[in-house]
């Protein structure tokens, strides 16, 4: 009677047989048959199912097909790594000589998975894994081994594998019958003959079997190297060594053997017999004394010993050491008063390479180590105290898409190295394999052991509902079911009868997904998809209007605007397609287009970020249009739209973004030339836009130089200035190194030997309108301005001559900011600091000299500053008045807010003003609210570990 158990082992045969003899996809058999096994209830990694597959294949069903299938199945956790190493060395090793093939693809799986130790160690079922390989290779018996300790059978197990990877070397060499034992006690010989091998008469497939006879053991060769110079793996050696002193003294005689005698090894170009030799001498044992004693003891204290070892850990503390560089920069890149020419992304990649191999470590933990670092910053960030401005998109900025592209540059390198020596190496063969390279199995191994820092994993409030929208993607995909509409958004979640809870883990792997450096089958692995898809309703509706519909020529309605501002982008095509828009759409489609970019697909577009920020600089800098014709800039033309964008990039965190991707100088030198224009004009014309707001010059002005200024410190603070060897005047990130800067990215782009990887991902509009360099003196106005600001903040104040087109814009401000003093009959009469004291004009005609060009205001804010102080000092003016006239003057001008705090951080650092007393009876008294303040102040100190002493009131004097 054939049992319920048997018929699902038969039906996972037919399966395996009917999609081998269609050539289907080894990853939709491997979707089916992990649909068909969760269905069923078995858990996975199978050894069931390992077992079923390599009988398959050894050997009437030896064919690329079914390898494919069994390398899915390994890829996806289907099957167990190491026991499919047990179960193939018991068939393979016998048989290489009659299945070369056979041989080499079992060492390339050993390449893969032997040095991945800490997955299984750490994984579950690790016993009952243990177990079943002992049962299929029987080293407890070979190696007399009583007890039943996981951890003393993985160094029998290597032992082992390395013991028959000799032995099979010696015996392909013909050097096993000068052995003592004259023959391999692992390797029983194939009764096959090789005359039993239909091909074998055919004397260039004879030749072809014998150069792959000759680099199988080449191979060999340096895996067992490789065992030595792994850490984890080389120190499990040493165990064997220290433990099995009889056998490890018979193979360490047999490894001498080969080292003398062996011609591979002379011919291999990656060891040599005397670096094997020093290898095995060189092992080094760093166990503490008090654990030598026992070998399971010693075994947890070499596991405990590595890199990764502490992965349970929520905040990795026991392995920072190795990367607490990456921490360190990653820290360092949100400070945001650091302007890179280059992108995080290109800086983090060369950091992690040189980690790496400083280290010493595997790729796996080098990619697990960036992960969780980035992940600790988020973490840091959602529970952050310091200063009023959230940064958390700057650090999921940096998590989920400079972070991934580091790793995409790192795998590339690795794929595009690879792809070279298959086409030197595929003459005359078929040249359409990609290989793949080992550093995306590592990358894989990161992802799935990520899943052990289940405390960094948490999202935040704010993007919990795309974690959860993620890992619904991977569910629905599972299930085979399409989202109607191509859209899935928080209202289908609702309707969904399973747990679609993501976290950020699940963000991801969709980045990755989205960079191409992951494929979908990371659904499949074990326990990423929570629930069961069949539990998944048949049809899903998306109910907003989104991409998909753009995609597919619905018009920018209000609805659609709406949702596109709120969705991010999900692929290249569509914010491209958006950029079109806002180029040759109406006037209403371009505002509405610069609105959507400066939306979700810039804050938390990750997959397409770096494409956005480029596309949102090249909108700042719009072409001439063909018709135009005008003695003024063709800029004016694009006011409404330019200030929509301004606007909207304008916050801290998407400065950062900018920052982060390298944008900074090229931003810089789109926002220069609008600063120039709309400074120079006269505020007379004004635009309206769509929200019934109008706009003058004076706002476009305002809104570039504001951003303009937040792109480098423009304030030095000036205890810098007059300390120590710091240079007197200005800052140190200046406009002149920002527009050099970007003079230099414009003048490498596209340099096909430095950014080969960078320019395939481009986007098509990715290139600069204009290559041509651009220096201050291209902006004369700016120039001018940022010449006196730094003689504001050098020395004191002075040049002001009477009667001068500068100084009867001083009286016109005056009088503006202190125009109800003036009216009440109170004259201000203030004296500047080297100028004669200014005459009054009326309100009316102060309001008419202000309809000035904003740098022509600029110019003389520092002079109606040093007047205010001084009239204050006189007692002209009292301490609120003095603040009101400020606030009255930033109304009017924003971009003189830049002035004002430069040039009174100036003035209190020289201390040449008395202090001001406000006693509550010409301001109210603050006296109140000053016990709260301090108890604020207290509390986020104390968060930090720091106790500070009461203050004591006093008066309070403002400078």
């Amino acid at each position: 009677m054939v049992t319920e158990e048997q018929r699902l082992w038969d039906g996972v045969l037919e399966l395996t047989k009917a999609a081998q003899e269609k050539g289907t996809d080894p990853l939709i058999w491997a979707m089916q048959l992990s649909s068909n096994l969760t269905a069923a209830r078995i858990s996975m990694p199978s050894t069931e199912v390992a077992e079923l597959l390599v009988s398959h294949i050894c050997w009437s069903n030896n064919v690329p097909i079914a390898w494919k299938f069994l390398e899915k199945a390994l890829t996806i956790r289907i099957v167990p790594p190491m026991f499919v190493i047990a179960l193939l060395s018991t068939r393979v090793l016998r048989s290489r000589g009659r299945y070369p093939v056979a041989y080499r693809l079992y060492l390339e799986l050993l390449k893969r998975y032997a040095f991945s130790l800490l997955s299984l160690i750490n994984g579950p079922n690790y016993q009952k894994f243990m177990e079943s390989i002992n049962a299929v290779l029987h080293y407890s018996q070979i190696f007399e081994i009583q007890s039943s300790e996981p951890g003393i059978h993985v160094v029998a197990f290597i032992f082992f594998i390395v013991w028959e990877l000799l032995d099979a070397s010696l015996d392909d060499e013909g050097l096993l019958e000068l052995t003592s034992e004259k023959k391999s006690r692992w390797l029983a010989r194939s009764q096959d003959m090789e005359i039993d091998n239909p091909d074998s008469f055919d004397g260039k497939r004879m030749e072809c079997q014998q150069a792959m006879h000759k680099m199988n053991t080449i191979t060999a060769l340096e895996i067992i190297g490789e065992f030595f110079r792994n850490k984890i793996t080389s120190r499990i050696l040493y165990l064997a060594h220290r433990n099995m002193p009889m056998h490890w003294e018979c193979f360490i005689r047999n490894l001498h053997l080969l080292a003398a005698h062996s011609s591979s090894l002379r011919n291999s170009k990656h060891i040599s017999p005397e670096a094997l030799l020093q290898l095995t001498a060189d092992t080094h044992q760093i166990l503490s004394r008090k654990c030598r004693t026992n070998l399971q003891q010693q075994f947890h204290a070499v596991t405990a010993g590595s890199p990764m070892s502490s992965a349970g850990q929520c905040h990795g503390v026991g392995r920072s050491a190795l990367w607490l560089t990456i921490d360190l920069y990653l820290e360092d890149t949100m400070d945001g008063t650091q302007v890179a020419a280059t992108s995080a992304a290109e800086t983090l990649t060369d950091l992690v390479k040189a980690l790496q191999a400083l280290n010493q470590t595997t790729w796996q933990d080098a990619f697990l180590g960036l992960w969780v670092a980035a992940l600790r910053l988020v973490q840091r960030e959602r529970n952050s105290s310091e200063g009023p401005v959230p940064r958390l998109d700057t650090c999921l900025c940096m998590l989920l898409s400079i972070t991934t592209l580091a790793v995409v540059n790192i795998i590339e390198e690795e794929d595009i190295s690879l792809i070279s020596e298959t086409e030197r190496s595929s003459i005359g063969q078929r040249k359409d394999v990609q290989p793949v390279g080992k550093l995306r199995r590592d990358l894989v191994s990161s992802l799935q052991q990520l899943d052990d820092f289940e405390g960094l994993l948490i999202p935040p409030p704010p993007v919990s509902s795309l974690a959860n929208q993620a890992a619904a993607k991977a569910m629905i995909f599972l299930s085979g079911i399409t989202v109607s509409g191509g859209h899935l958004d928080g209202n289908c979640l609702n309707d969904m009868p399973v747990n679609c809870s993501g976290n950020l883990r699940d963000l991801i792997v969709e980045a990755c997904i989205a960079r191409n450096v992951l494929d979908t089958s990371a659904y499949m692995w074990p326990g990423y998809v929570k629930g069961r898809s069949n539990q998944v309703p048949r049809s899903i509706s998306g109910q907003m209007p989104g991409w998909s519909s753009l995609m597919k020529g619905s018009s920018l309605s209000s609805p659609m605007v709406s949702a596109l501002v709120s969705t991010p982008a999900s692929s290249l095509v569509e914010i491209e397609k958006m950029y079109e828009i806002a180029v040759t759409g109406s006037d209403d489609e371009k505002m509405s287009a610069a609105t959507i970019f400066c939306g979700a697909s810039l804050t938390r577009g990750w997959n397409i970020q770096e494409h956005t920020v480029c596309l949102i600089t090249r909108l700042l800098s719009p072409a001439v249009p063909t018709d135009f014709s005008g003695s003024e800039s063709h800029l004016i033309g694009y006011a409404p739209f330019l200030n929509v964008l301004l606007v909207g990039i304008s916050s801290i965190d998407c400065i950062q973004i900018f920052s982060l991707h390298g944008m900074v100088p090229q931003l810089a030198g789109s926002l220069m030339p609008i600063c120039e224009v709309f400074g120079s004009c006269a505020p007379t014309m004004s635009w309206t836009l769509a929200t019934g707001e109008k706009i003058s010059s004076h706002a476009v002005f305002s809104n570039a130089f504001t951003l303009l200024l937040k792109l480098w410190r423009f304030d030095q603070p000036p205890l810098e200035n007059v300390s120590g060897d710091v240079p007197p005047v200005g800052s140190h990130i200046t406009p002149e190194y920002l527009l050099l800067a970007r003079n230099s990215q414009l003048a490498s782009y596209g340099n096909p030997l430095k950014d080969q990887n960078k320019i395939k991902r481009l986007s098509r509009f990715s290139s600069p309108s204009s290559r041509e360099p651009i220096f201050m003196d291209s902006f004369p106005k700016l120039k001018c301005w940022y010449r006196q600001h730094q003689e504001c903040i050098a020395s004191i104040l002075s040049g002001l001559v009477p009667g001068s087109p500068v100084h009867y814009i001083v009286e016109a401000v005056l009088n503006m900011m202190f125009r109800k003093i003036n009216m009440g009959g109170q004259p201000l009469t203030p004296t500047t600091s080297g100028s004669s004291s200014s005459s009054v004009s009326g309100a009316d005609d102060s309001c008419l000299r202000l309809k000035l060009p904003a740098w022509d205001i600029l110019e003389a804010v520092p002079f109606v500053l040093d007047a205010s102080l001084t009239a204050c000092a006189h007692g002209r003016l009292s301490p609120r008045e003095l603040t009101t006239g400020l606030k009255d003057l930033a109304d009017f001008l924003p971009a003189s807010l830049a002035t004002i705090v430069s040039y009174f951080s100036a003035e209190v650092t020289r201390g040449l003003w008395k202090p001001a007393f406000m006693n509550g009876t010409d301001w109210p008294s603050p006296a109140a609210n000053l016990s709260m303040v301090e108890q604020q102040i207290n509390k986020i100190l104390a968060a930090t570990g720091v106790d500070v002493p009461c203050l004591a009131l006093g008066l309070l004097t403002v400078s």
